[in-house]
């Protein structure tokens, strides 16, 4: 008789959602499609096992590259869906990779100025049209006195404070009453939604979501094309650590900095709140699109941007409750470790082995492995400076020395420290080269 799935453990879910992954339901475009999706999906998850498979797997550090390679820049893909499709799926066909990293980051530039979206810079719009990249805009989005709201009610939160005040066309969603009413008469909730404000508010909701299945469209066909070739997706979902999400949108730098020295115990509690929404929604992501890792980008917990001990007492406690949440569901989480995370290195491995995989941005890579070697599999770092500025062979040379630092045993994912949003094509060229060269695990 077969087990539950919440009869299944933690070990026994991963075990499930790696033969999902690699025994997608996928119309192959020729068996020899077939046969390379099933050896690239075989080749990640026996490092994520911390095995060694038939040779270092690669994911390919580009992230808005496609759009500038293909001819054309960043604005003209945000706007321009079929471009989008154009220049991802021209990518795909000219670089031989293990994995991809879809379009589903090239956000709708259409959207966000129907909405009129305050959290970012674009191209076109606070950018020059030539920016290879987004900006993000921090702010106090949500004031100090405001804690207790969010902490008791986030969704209403979200809808009736944040929204207005983070989309400029959503305004009229402040005047809403709260989304939760338990005492009442229905008619009386419903009645605020004649009010001319909220009607243009939601109506601008409805347009933009049809808008936003368009651009999904197009994500989804340059996904498709992927997989039908036979190359994987290396994401299959976001999340990431409570206190950025919380500091970056909500708090801003500077006031969840001063909130650690004057009201320590809101964050945590604001943090504690977030989590088990955070794990809900990582998980549909993995269950929606087949392949359970969760990429978690990781911003304020770099070394230098707080002390040992507050990492310890405000970043790493709940990010490990939602790493290991992720876990016992079965997905492995991807932290991408932005800046430098030496200093942590003895805090971050404590989680179960062959769980997980650490990204690193800027790292002593022989140090990652001999302390998370046993834990983790470790993923990174060729500089991205590499890939604008150096030769082909001079990036052969930086990957074949971090494939024999780093692979002995498995557990290795060759990478760069950071996505490249412009650069030398010939470059990635490279990395891929040095894998099949270097990364051969002799049997």
């Amino acid at each position: 008789m077969e087990k539950s799935w919440a009869e299944l453990t933690p070990q026994e879910r991963q075990e499930e959602r790696f033969r999902h992954w690699l025994e997608l339901d996928i119309k192959f475009a020729s068996p020899e499609a077939e046969a390379l999706y099933r050896e690239r999906v075989t080749r990640f998850i026996k490092a994520i096992k911390l095995e060694e498979p038939d040779r270092v797997p690669f994911i390919i550090p580009a992230a808005n590259f496609p759009a500038f390679y293909a001819g054309g820049n960043l604005k003209k893909v945000m706007y321009d869906y079929d471009e989008l499709k154009r220049a991802w799926i021209k990518f795909l066909r000219d670089f031989e990779t293990d994995s991809y990293i879809g379009a589903g980051l090239i956000f709708s530039a259409r959207v966000f100025d129907m909405i009129d979206y305050k959290l970012f810079k674009w191209p076109g719009h606070g950018l020059d049209d030539n920016s290879s990249s987004y900006q993000f805009v921090e702010g106090e989005y949500m004031p100090v006195e405001e804690y207790d709201a969010f902490i008791r009610d986030p969704a209403d939160y979200m809808l009736r404070y944040f929204l207005p005040r983070s989309s400029g066309a959503l305004a009229g969603l402040k005047k809403l009453g709260p989304v939760t009413p338990f005492v009442g008469i229905p008619a009386w909730y419903v009645m605020q939604f004649g009010d001319e404000d909220i009607r243009k508010a939601y109506q601008t909701l409805l347009d933009a979501g049809e808008e936003s299945m368009k651009w999904l469209a197009a994500v989804a066909e340059v996904d498709q094309a992927a997989l039908t070739s036979g190359i994987p997706s290396i994401w299959g979902g976001m999340s990431g650590a409570p206190f950025d999400l919380l500091g970056d949108m909500m708090r801003g730098t500077q006031g969840i900095m001063l909130d650690m020295y004057r009201r320590p115990e809101k964050i945590i509690e604001a943090m504690e709140r977030m989590v088990p929404m955070l794990l809900a929604e990582a998980v549909g992501m993995a269950n929606a699109s087949g392949c359970p890792i969760i990429a978690m980008p990781l911003h304020k917990g770099t070394g230098g941007f707080m002390s040992d001990k507050q990492f310890r007492t405000f970043y790493w406690p709940t990010l490990r409750e939602v790493m290991i949440g992720l876990i016992n569901e079965g997905c492995v989480p991807m932290p991408f470790a932005e800046g430098n995370y030496e200093l942590r290195l003895e805090v971050i491995k404590d989680l179960p082995r062959g769980a997980a995989i650490w990204w690193f941005e800027q790292m002593d890579m022989a140090k990652a492995k001999r302390v998370l070697g046993d834990t983790a599999c470790i993923a990174g770092n060729l500089p991205v400076a590499m890939l604008y500025t150096a030769t082909p062979q001079e990036v052969e040379e930086a990957c074949r020395k971090l494939i024999e630092t780093c692979a002995p045993g498995g557990g290795y994912i060759l990478t760069g420290g950071a996505y490249m949003d412009q650069g030398r094509g010939e470059n990635l060229h490279a990395m891929m080269a040095a894998a099949k060269k270097y990364g051969v695990y002799k049997k």
